[in-house]
């Protein structure tokens, strides 16, 4: 069987999804052989502290709202239906399953590298697929550089993350222009993030 084009895979907790993570993606079907990104949008991260997390459903909602009217990305929430936490191998066989003539690609950023021996089967996730990584500032980790399933990319340096959103809408700052407008909009008539 012939697999399509390929199509990355971005998981995140997307907590709330903003203008880097747009960028990344964008990058990514632009600048190389993949077709589509589906952003997967996690329910719990196991690395991260469940606690300053907006409910699925509204995170879901804000993806969603950030890349409706592009063809080229895709909003998941089939981590949703899985067992908690999720773990990305657990995912990659589901999806395996449901989409066998999909070949798939996990987009991970610099900084998850140094942790990525603690992933779940990490060594089988190597195996299996083709990792697309993109730099973040300060990346030295040159764990990975020997690998051929390991492909290094350097998208724009942005450095705005979703937690520097989170506690600049707590004192009360206009955060606009670092989320898709529709998305913040939302976030402004829900009052997310702002206790």
């Amino acid at each position: 069987m012939n697999k399509q084009k390929k199509t990355g895979l971005f998981f995140g907790s997307f907590n709330p999804i903003h203008i880097g993570h747009l960028i990344i993606a964008n990058y990514f079907v632009e600048y190389t052989d993949l077709d589509k990104v589906w952003f997967v949008v996690s329910p719990q991260n196991p690395f991260k502290e469940k606690k300053s997390l907006l409910d699925d459903h509204h995170r879901l909602a804000l993806a969603r709202i950030a890349v409706e009217d592009d063809l080229r990305f895709w909003v998941s929430d089939m981590e949703f239906h899985m067992p908690k936490p999720s773990y990305t191998i657990d995912t990659l066989t589901y999806l395996e399953e449901k989409y066998p003539e999909k070949e798939f690609v996990l987009l991970v950023g610099s900084d998850q590298l140094s942790n990525f021996h603690k992933w779940k089967n990490a060594d089988i996730i190597l195996e299996l697929y083709e990792m697309y990584v993109y730099a973040r500032p300060g990346y030295t980790d040159g764990i990975f550089d020997e690998n051929p399933k390991v492909k290094i990319f350097t998208p724009p340096q942005m450095e705005i993350s979703s937690t520097f959103i989170r506690k600049s809408i707590r004192e009360a700052k206009d955060m606009r222009y670092m989320l898709p407008p529709k998305v913040w909009e939302y976030v402004r008539e829900m009052h997310f993030y702002e206790k």
